[in-house]
């Protein structure tokens, strides 16, 4: 079995990535859609602090494996390793890993991350590598066209006094620009405490990773009358899958909560959402297992949970 590195992959090579990963969400039962070839395409071709491997024997790619660099020196990498469904247990995860393992150390990285379906065999395969999880994720779901148009109205309109409503399209617009980044910074909590370097530059620079992918990022904002950012909501609307869009981070300051600022500006989201991209029919999202009230808020919504995923993280020490 060879490890082969991709510097810049083929049709071929993306088609291979894409079917395999295909077979083990069918393999593996894992509810809910799969990503597109568009998809797996632009994840691929992004070439932002990325490096690709394949696992081919006989010929034959019958594993894959991608890491991501931390932006900065110390800070976590992410793995992603898939291994045909009929060629499992052969060693290939095992030896996509360390290459992606010594790539991360190699690149400045202390820890690494992986995301992975609970109750698949991604898992035990995590967890006998020195994986530990870090991070319960609920999956829920939202039918767009359940909603009652009165109740999301009147929700939209609740805002408490002193916050008005701002929202964009894409980059947020520079007069909102520093007031935005220090919000996520604020708010960011992500695993094993480590904290996000968010800044005007990194805002931008993810707006314009979702945009390179062909999908349309939407921000509505709670601007407080000081001018701080006081919460904000955004959506993805994919390219490729246009009826399904992703709700991303939903948020709010912690000197402003106890307002209900999380489910007015949800609600306002999903009203805009509804006049903008009337093609959209459902809206996926996650909530950390023990973030009781943003789970809260979406059921109040009408979310409903489909799935459960896991974030892992090991120490790249532990790793071969």
């Amino acid at each position: 079995m060879d490890i082969i590195a991709v510097d810049d992959p083929t049709d071929a090579q993306i088609r291979d990535w894409h079917a395999i990963m295909a077979a083990g969400q069918v393999h593996d039962q894992v509810e809910g859609s799969a990503q597109t070839l568009t998809e797996t395409s632009a994840r691929l071709l992004d070439g932002a602090r990325h490096l690709l491997w394949e696992a081919v024997q006989d010929g034959d790619v019958i594993g894959v494996g991608y890491a991501r660099l931390p932006h900065e020196p110390g800070r976590a990498g992410e793995i992603d390793v898939h291994v045909r469904p009929d060629r499992r247990r052969l060693g290939a995860g095992s030896r996509l890993l360390a290459v992606a393992a010594e790539q991360l150390r190699a690149g400045g990285a202390r820890t690494v991350l992986a995301q992975v379906m609970a109750g698949t065999p991604a898992v035990p395969f995590l967890e006998s590598h020195h994986f530990r999880c870090v991070l319960t994720l609920q999956e829920l779901m939202l039918s767009v066209r359940e909603l009652d148009p009165a109740r999301l109205r009147a929700l939209a309109e609740s805002g408490p006094a002193a916050y008005r409503v701002i929202r964009w399209r894409g980059n947020a617009p520079e007069v909102f620009a520093q007031e935005f980044a220090a919000a996520k910074v604020a708010t960011a909590e992500p695993p094993a405490g480590e904290q996000m370097n968010w800044d005007v530059e990194r805002v931008r620079e993810m707006a314009e990773m979702v945009a390179k992918r062909g999908d349309d990022l939407y921000t509505v904002a709670a601007l407080h009358d000081d001018g701080s950012i006081a919460g904000f909501t955004e959506m993805v609307v994919p390219g490729a899958q246009p009826w399904r869009a992703i709700q991303h981070d939903t948020t709010v300051v912690p000197e402003h909560r106890g307002r209900r600022i999380g489910i007015w500006l949800k609600a306002t989201m999903l009203e805009w959402l509804r006049a903008e991209r009337p093609e959209v029919a459902e809206v996926e999202t996650d909530n950390a297992d023990d973030n009781r009230h943003m789970l809260a808020v979406n059921e109040e919504l009408g979310f409903r949970r489909f799935r459960e995923s896991r974030e892992y993280l090991a120490d790249l020490s532990d790793l071969p």
